[in-house]
């Protein structure tokens, strides 16, 4: 199922759109590297033909990029497997046609479709991790995409392989060669996947939502990085991603698909300054990134009930400054890392250094910073899953940590997580009953038929219906998963929950949903959050006060108003300029 089911609202498509679903038809065709033709899609299941994709019209030209848009499940990304002829084995196009330059996909060899991907189309994938072999040194994965497509010999494969890792920014890539995926920062490995993809220097790339899960300033990095490349070498992008702020800031052309339909197209500022779809206007208003557009506009303009809309936050008002929930004192983190051969002492590294902060009752703090600031590692210590090497966290008075098994298991009933990966952090043997209902039964909560009422009350406050409790983790949504979380969670009735990039997986529409429902909640129940995330566009909307971190240290702390409108700090000012869409003019 869908998240966008959820609401249970029909999306109506409008009689005379002025975007149209198909693409436009009076350009001259010489520079058109790929032409979509009423393209379907479909997958052998038990149940007979499931179409994915139905009627997809669509042309990319040299040198443009075309960005598809939707939620998961829209379409867009077996759209692209589509063109790449990488559909699961189950899937085939059913319909129309695929023309790359002059070629019909549809109609060549399986021999030439290969030689295809490893010369004329090129693929970024979205998950570096899952798609790099972490035994094989990084050099070797790229040299053998070079000679495995007849690009070079062996022996001098390695030389190509270290220019495009110097072009992909890559520092020292020579050394860098010789190193294995574990090695690499998340940014370092999608570059080299960037220089995989453009090893052959492809007419046509494809990039799967190549930044979905880095920071807001390593995603803009890397995107200036490949529209540098690209441009340079005249290749066609065809860009996916469910962020409809960054296909407008990076794209000449927006797709938008639906439910396996493709229900607007256009010139990329045409379609976000006047969307025709209910959609697409669903989806501008579901991205962080645009709502943290549209409430600095708002403010400028002094229309409140467009902040009103666009603000999750119950506002700072409500939240009583003396009434501290949490204070951290000085707080800091030093792990010892290993040397890397038996014989190599060991070394300190210092994660949080002498952080202090404090979290009124019923607010939303939230800390913010690049991976590896140090923001994880201080909700750890707030949770006591970490201890601090100096420092002292305080809860409503009592100091954390300080007790024995007794106060841990009380200290556990009142604060709880929800983590960034929902399908990681619950049982896949479990149902969402059972998940839901662990913590109730590891602190002795009632009887079973008392643990049922509680469990039905819980799936009722996050949406969750009575049919989906019998199901599994693996028959669910990423925002229906994340849902069980926090309810599981609030099982216990907790006064502090701390999100630790509870959102970042998430598509936009579902991840607005989210936000929404920890507001709602919030006010509900008179929740506190500590909400750890990388992603400025998302605090705006929901925090009350905002922490920056850099480096194990806080360098910057204020009201969100304060810190968006006046950054004092360098870094804190990148953080913001890496939003895309900050610079757009939005319709209110």
């Amino acid at each position: 199922m869908n998240d966008i089911a959820d609401k249970n609202t029909a999306v109506p498509t409008p009689a005379e759109p002025a975007t149209s679903a198909s693409p436009p038809t009076d350009a001259p065709t010489e520079d058109v590297v790929l032409r979509v033709e009423n393209m379907s899609v479909d997958f052998r299941t038990e149940g007979g033909a499931a179409r994915a994709v139905a009627n997809a019209n669509l042309t990319v030209r040299r040198g443009q990029t075309v960005a598809i848009v939707g939620e998961s499940g829209s379409g867009k990304t077996t759209l692209a497997m589509a063109v790449l002829g990488l559909l699961a084995s189950n899937g085939s196009v059913a319909d129309g046609h695929i023309w790359f330059k002059d070629e019909d996909l549809g109609k060549v060899s399986p021999q030439r479709m290969a030689q295809l991907r490893g010369t004329e189309l090129g693929l970024v994938p979205q998950d570096p991790m899952t798609n790099l072999d972490p035994i094989m040194q990084i050099g070797r994965q790229v040299d053998e995409g070079l000679i495995d497509n007849g690009l070079r010999t062996r022996r001098d494969a390695r030389a190509r392989t270290v220019e495009l890792l110097d072009e992909v920014g890559l520092p020292d890539a020579r050394a860098r060669a010789g190193q294995y995926p574990h090695e690499f920062s998340g940014g370092m490995r999608q570059r080299a996947l960037i220089a995989m993809g453009l090893s052959g220097r492809p007419a046509l790339l494809v990039a799967d939502e190549p930044t979905s899960a880095l920071d807001v300033t390593v995603q803009r990095g890397i995107l200036d990085q490949l529209s540098a490349l690209t441009e340079d070498l005249g290749t066609a992008v065809l860009l996916i991603t469910h962020d409809l702020g960054l296909a407008a800031e990076r794209a000449d052309v927006v797709v938008v698909m639906y439910r396996g339909d493709i229900v607007e197209q256009g010139p990329a500022r045409q379609v976000l300054t006047a969307p025709q779809h209910e959609y697409t206007k669903r989806l501008m208003a579901a991205a962080p990134s645009l709502a943290s557009r549209r409430i600095e506009i708002a403010r400028e303009r002094g229309l409140e009930d467009v902040l009103d809309d666009a603000l999750l936050a119950p506002g700072e008002e409500t939240a009583a400054e003396s009434d501290v929930l949490v204070s951290v004192k000085d707080v800091s983190k030093v792990f010892s890392i290993r040397g890397n051969s038996l014989f190599s002492r060991s070394r300190d590294f210092t994660a949080v250094d002498g952080v202090s902060l404090d979290i009124p009752r019923g607010s939303t703090v939230a800390v913010v910073g690049e991976s590896g600031s140090g923001k994880s590692t201080l909700a750890r210590m707030i949770l006591d899953i970490e201890k601090p090497t100096t420092g002292t966290i305080t809860f409503d008075g009592g100091l954390v940590g300080a007790g024995g098994h007794r106060e841990q298991i009380a200290y556990r009933r009142r604060v709880q997580p929800v983590f960034q990966d929902p399908y990681s952090s619950l049982d896949p043997l479990y149902s969402v009953y059972r998940a839901i209902e662990e913590p109730l039964r590891a602190h002795s909560y009632g009887d079973p038929a008392a643990r049922r009422a509680r469990v039905e009350e819980l799936a009722d406050q996050v949406a969750l219906s009575k049919g989906q409790l019998q199901r599994f983790p693996s028959e669910l949504s990423g925002g229906q998963r994340q849902r069980v979380a926090i309810a599981r969670a609030l099982a216990l009735s907790p006064e502090l929950v701390v999100c630790d990039e509870a959102v970042s997986a998430l598509d936009v529409v579902v991840q607005a949903q989210i936000l929404q429902l920890l507001a709602g909640l919030q006010e509900e129940l008179g929740l506190t959050y500590l909400f750890i995330t990388h992603d400025l566009a998302v605090v705006r909307q929901i925090a009350d006060r905002v922490l920056v971190m850099q480096e194990g240290r806080v360098v910057e702390e204020g009201t969100v108003d304060a810190v968006f409108d006046s950054p004092s700090t360098d870094y804190t000012r990148a953080l913001l300029d890496a939003i895309p869409g900050k610079d757009l003019e939005l319709a209110l």
